[in-house]
């Protein structure tokens, strides 16, 4: 009897939704910033039109902070760890591995002041629209550092490969952002 209530105990369901959906939420994340550098790079193509690129960044942006959202909300909802809803906009407020789930705070924060400053983005002019969009380079590796700070499967093989894959994807954008288009051929060609 003891043996069947100890394979029925385990983890809830809310602890893998969380776990999902904070993987999904950094893939997205992460395809959010590759195709933002892509779009600031003027990147196009006659399959691949601006307008197109930013509407996978726009659209990308909103799922990524929908399922960051339903992480914050499945993690709240988990009784295995207390961590209260103010510890997601709060960081550093909550007792249970602080550093790490402070991370995740700054991260949704500085989500949530891309998202809003968008909205508000022909009231409150380009400039400073700008200005705050640019945090969401600081909010990637922010929540990459989240990601891999806290949780059962930090060490895990498969969110390492995804954490690496990111890091890749992010890199190559970036570089492509930075570099001269010059050197970009160069590279290409050798």
């Amino acid at each position: 009897m003891t043996l069947l209530l100890a394979a029925t105990k385990g983890p809830s369901i809310y602890w893998y939704l969380t776990r999902a959906t904070g993987a999904v939420a950094l893939l997205l994340l992460t395809i959010s910033l590759v195709l933002g550098v892509m779009d600031a790079r003027r990147f196009n193509t006659t399959r691949w039109p601006r307008f197109v690129i930013d509407a996978l960044h726009r659209n990308a942006s909103l799922l990524a902070l929908v399922f960051v959202v339903v992480h914050v909300l499945t993690t709240v909802l988990d009784s295995f760890v207390s961590i209260p809803l103010s510890a997601a906009i709060i960081p550093f407020a909550n007792s249970y591995k602080t550093f790490w789930l402070g991370l995740g705070a700054i991260a949704f924060d500085l989500m949530l002041a891309v998202l809003i400053t968008s909205m508000l983005r022909q009231r409150i002019g380009y400039g400073l629209w700008r200005g705050v969009h640019w945090l969401a380079y600081a909010c990637w590796p922010i929540a990459l550092m989240h990601t891999l700070g806290t949780g059962s499967d930090a060490g895990r093989t498969w969110l390492l490969a995804l954490s690496i894959g990111c890091i890749a994807a992010v890199l190559v954008a970036v570089l492509a952002r930075v570099l001269p288009a010059r050197s970009l051929g160069r590279l290409a060609t050798r």
